[in-house]
């Protein structure tokens, strides 16, 4: 029987929209919430399928807090690109990746997972 190992994550990041509805957008902040959904097939001794801190540290080390994304990443940091970014990312130390969720605000995000 499996499991899903949810994490969510929260960062302060600035931003700004490249080509958005062909005009510049001004930079601007928000605190963004990234969540990670990684299957587990079995537990450890402990009963846990992933250590939730280890994925904290994990997400952490991979998206430094207060940053202006457009300096760190070379594409236009909309909650659709950073979830597929993050996706990429994260699969790479956790095959059993199923998704990941990236709120821009408490209200609107994007997801991004592989079929």
């Amino acid at each position: 029987m499996p499991w899903k190992v949810v994490v969510r994550k929260r960062f302060n990041w600035a931003h700004f929209l490249t080509n958005y509805h062909g005009a510049p957008e001004p930079v601007h902040g928000h605190t963004w919430s990234v969540e990670v959904h990684i299957r587990a097939d079995s537990l450890d001794e402990g009963g846990m399928g992933y250590d939730f801190l280890e994925i904290e540290s994990f997400l952490k080390e991979l998206l430094p807090d207060y940053r202006l994304l457009n300096e760190l990443l070379d594409f236009s940091p909309s909650a659709e690109n950073m979830a597929r970014w993050i996706y990429g990312k994260v699969k790479e130390r956790y095959p059993t990746l199923q998704k990941v969720v990236v709120w821009e605000t408490e209200d609107c995000g994007a997801e991004y997972w592989e079929d």
